[in-house]
């Protein structure tokens, strides 16, 4: 779905969610059919199951939008081995193979990064424009955090992640 110029994308988990409580509102409704009165103010609920993420979604994909030429600007780029804890808040621009890939479905993917010095996590709080998988070459601009805020290694918190065409990279 398009909201102006942003791709709005919803994930499986909330429309499993609203489909769960439509059919049991449906359900409700046929097997006792005298409280349908009562169930009537559950349609807005359910309307807002869906609304909800889908304006989450677009608030953190515009949002991201509009971060993505600061650090298409500011970032410097650098090899994985050379991320370490001096660098914490640095923005910094990486290019590698995706290794592993979680948590698509919840509309935050995490993606294990690699190039020839080493693997760093990286973490995405909205879905990206594009769909990355396993083996795909990218480019990651994002700012050097903690894992867990206050503790852990660094991580990358993504901005874009885009796909590079082999041939263009050789």
């Amino acid at each position: 779905m398009k909201i102006g110029t942003i791709d709005v994308k919803v994930s499986i988990l909330s429309i499993g969610v609203f489909v769960f409580f439509t059919l049991l509102l449906v359900g409700t409704s046929v097997i006792n059919p005298a409280i349908r009165p009562q169930l009537i103010w559950l349609i807005p609920c359910l309307f807002m199951l869906l609304v909800i993420p889908i304006a989450l979604n677009y608030m953190s994909r515009r949002q991201y939008a509009d971060l993505a030429p600061e650090y298409e600007r500011e970032a410097k780029t650098v090899r994985v081995r050379l991320i370490n804890e001096n660098m914490l808040g640095k923005i910094v621009r990486i290019e590698g193979v995706v290794e592993r890939v979680h948590l698509q479905f919840l509309n935050r993917p995490q993606y294990s990064v690699a190039d020839r010095t080493g693997s760093i996590s990286v973490k995405m709080f909205t879905s990206p424009d594009e769909d990355v998988k396993v083996n795909d070459i990218v480019e990651v601009l994002g700012q050097v955090i903690r894992r867990y805020m206050v503790t852990g290694e660094p991580v990358i918190n993504c901005v874009v992640i885009r796909k590079i065409d082999r041939q263009q990279k050789s």
